[in-house]
C-alpha cells in the first residue's frame, strides 16, 4: 500500500512499552518514501532511535485521521541526503517551509552555533 500525501499526516511512533504516539507532520514525497523535518530533541526522533516502527495516517493539522493507516519504517536521512529531502519539501509546502527553514537556521546561529538544531526522517512502505 502507498503512504498517504496528504498536506498533513499522521506520524505514530512507539515508546519503549509500546504505547503508540501519533503527531500530525508535514511531509513530502521522494519516490515511495516520505521525508519529514523536525526538531533533532524532539519525541519522535527519540522514539525512533530505539525502533524504526512507524506508522503514517493521511490526517488534517489538528492529527484528526482522515484515512487508514500504513505500516511503515523510519530511519535518518544521512546529512549529504538533505539538499534532495529539503527541495522536496521546499516543492511541497513552498514559503511557508522556506520561512520555517530559514527563521530556524538563524536562530541556531545566534543561539548554539555550530549545531544542528533538525533531523530529516525518511518513513518507507513496509
Amino acid at each position: 500500500m502507498a503512504l498517504p500525501t496528504s498536506e498533513y499526516v499522521s506520524l505514530t511512533t512507539f515508546r519503549r512499552t509500546g504505547e503508540p504516539v501519533a503527531t500530525p507532520v508535514w511531509a513530502a514525497a521522494i519516490g515511495p518514501d516520505l521525508v519529514v523535518w523536525t526538531r533533532a530533541d524532539s519525541g519522535k526522533v527519540k522514539r525512533l532511535r530505539h525502533t524504526s516502527r512507524v506508522t503514517v495516517a493521511p490526517c488534517n493539522v489538528r492529527g484528526r485521521l482522515l484515512g487508514p493507516a500504513v505500516e511503515a519504517t523510519g530511519s535518518f536521512v544521512p546529512e549529504e541526503e538533505w539538499p534532495q529531502a529539503l527541495a522536496a519539501l521546499r516543492r511541497r509546502y513552498g514559503l511557508r517551509f522556506q520561512v520555517g527553514l530559514v527563521a530556524s537556521r538563524a536562530w541556531s546561529r545566534i543561539t548554539r552555533p555550530g549545531t544542528q538544531r533538525h533531523a530529516i526522517l525518511r518513513i518507507s512502505p513496509v
